[in-house]
């Protein structure tokens, strides 16, 4: 007897060790994890990853939507370095986003600072600078072209009421409409990002003001030397989104002065778009897109590896 429940013992399956029991814990983790991101991940490689390769297949074509597609390799970058148009928009775009970035980041940072004291009513104001960017771009457009109106706009008004004689046409001028296209975009812009910031101060540790207080720093000391640095993670995405939709300006401008008066606010974004839907030269247009994409992950990369530079 003794012998048989030895050998039943024996020929039982050994129990599964605690490797093989980890094993089964993390691949059932590993599919819970790809039962979550696969759905995102099939929208982005439909919506967003396949249309990035057709665009650069169709950079090197000669294509309308009429005909086929036919290649041509390189020739679309070689007519853009020569395209006068081309150049402009490229230009107006960097003029654009060097007055964009640092004005809107100055103003959201400001607000930012203002509205997280504990003020009465600060909810209401958070809101208010808020909400122009939430606003309808064709609603925002049309106020401010009246606000800038050069013989009836009240901004004109205010001017000449405090002793400007020939105040500026703004919309109506080459050298004005871009920087009030500019006001209008760090109006609008300001209260996202100031949520961003609002963010990140409430993760600056309060011991390291009241330690800084006590040493004697003053409000500007305490600014530069504990809340700046605190704040650098979230300085780093602020600068980078800021300077890839400031690339990517289309709407705005649009609506607001359809890239005039002449050329003087006409962008990439806007130059691809005319170049695409309304002259129908796809091939064209998508070189100039591609052209655009490389510009911002430059300037991306570029960012990464300063910040990087920083943090060590």
């Amino acid at each position: 007897m003794a012998t048989t429940d030895a050998t039943k013992v024996a020929a039982r399956p050994p129990r599964p060790s605690g490797q093989r029991r980890r094993s089964r814990l993390a691949m059932r983790n590993t599919l819970l994890g790809w039962s979550f991101i696969l759905p995102n991940f099939l929208g982005f490689a439909l919506l967003t990853l396949v249309p990035i390769v057709v665009l650069f297949y169709m950079s090197m074509t000669n294509w309308n939507v009429f005909g086929t597609a036919n290649w041509v390799g390189f020739d679309n970058f070689e007519r853009l370095v020569g395209d006068g148009s081309f150049r402009i928009a490229l230009l107006n775009t960097l003029y654009y986003s060097a007055l964009h970035i640092p004005l809107t980041f100055v103003v959201a940072l400001g607000l930012a600072l203002l509205l997280n004291n504990k003020l009465r009513g600060v909810a209401f104001f958070r809101t208010a600078a808020f909400f122009p960017y939430i606003t309808s771009i064709v609603a925002i457009a049309i106020v401010w072209n009246l606000l800038f109106s050069p013989d009836y706009g009240p901004i004109n008004e205010i001017l000449r009421f405090f002793g400007m004689e020939n105040p500026p046409g703004w919309l109506t001028s080459s050298d004005w409409a871009m920087p009030a296209v500019v006001i209008v975009s760090t109006w609008r812009d300001m209260g996202y990002y100031m949520i961003l910031f609002l963010a990140g101060l409430q993760t600056v540790p309060r011991e390291l003001h009241e330690a800084a207080r006590v040493d004697g720093a003053s409000t500007i000391q305490r600014f530069f030397n504990v809340t700046l640095p605190s704040l650098r993670p979230t300085t780093f995405f602020v600068t980078v989104m800021l300077t890839i939709n400031s690339f990517k300006i289309f709407d705005l401008i649009l609506v607001m002065t359809e890239g005039g008066p002449g050329q003087s606010t006409l962008v990439l974004s806007q130059f691809i778009y005319t170049k695409g839907f309304e002259e129908s030269q796809f091939g064209y247009a998508s070189a100039a897109s591609v052209a655009l994409f490389f510009m911002c992950i430059i300037v991306t990369v570029a960012q990464f590896l300063l910040n990087k530079k920083r943090s060590v």
